[in-house]
């Protein structure tokens, strides 16, 4: 008789590449090596590549995006480069196989992520976007009190953002701060929008 957890011990341990291991990457490095699923890193930057390649010695530290396409070892991939990169990196790592995990925001446009979820639907692939917030114990929790009916009803929800946080040229407040909020309104009232207005301005950078 075969039990749950005989069946979990079979399950082969995935192996993962992270591809971009600058400002956010690195931490992600450092969390699937942690849990033992860290076969790989990528990273076009000499300095920081070699950086982590000394402190994960056994794992292979790659220089282009090619060799982890290549590699046949690699099971899955995080995806942690700029955002405008996340579509046409990502479409490639789902043709070659690999289920992706990629840093908030999937894409810069609605059309990619969408392309990109209609390849990884096509190719049989996990695509998951990295909305971490959702898995805070304090958020759990909020979702574990409106379940059993605790908090009532839902009558309306608010967010604010008081730090801006990392500033970037290829990104906005938008993508770099919205995607995490959404992700959890859409969680809390287990529905989509039937309408979204929005605004905003360029202060810091012109365009962004």
């Amino acid at each position: 008789m075969t039990t749950i957890l005989d069946a979990q011990a079979s399950i082969p341990t995935p192996r993962i590449a992270v591809v971009g291991c600058g400002y956010w990457g690195k931490n992600l490095v450092r969390n699937f090596h942690a849990i033992g699923n860290l076969h790989a890193i990528c990273e076009s930057n000499p300095a920081q590549r070699a950086a982590i390649a000394g402190q994960y010695p056994e794992i292979k530290a790659y220089e282009r995006l090619e060799q982890v396409l290549e590699d046949r070892a690699i099971d899955a991939a995080v995806l942690s480069t700029p955002a405008a990169t996340h579509h046409t990196v990502g479409l490639k790592l789902l043709a070659a196989g690999k289920d992706l995990f990629v840093e908030k925001p999937l894409a810069l446009e609605w059309d990619q992520g969408l392309e990109m979820v209609e390849a990884a639907r096509a190719a049989g692939r996990i695509l998951m976007v990295g909305h971490l917030l959702k898995y805070h114990p304090a958020f759990t929790k909020i979702m574990e009190l409106l379940g059993s009916g605790v908090l009532g009803k839902i009558e309306y929800i608010y967010s604010n953002r008081l730090s801006m946080g990392k500033i970037r040229n290829e990104e906005n407040a938008l993508w770099s701060f919205a995607p995490h909020d959404i992700s959890l309104l859409l969680a809390l009232t287990g529905q989509m929008p039937v309408q979204v207005s929005a605004s905003g301005g360029a202060y810091l950078q012109p365009n962004v």
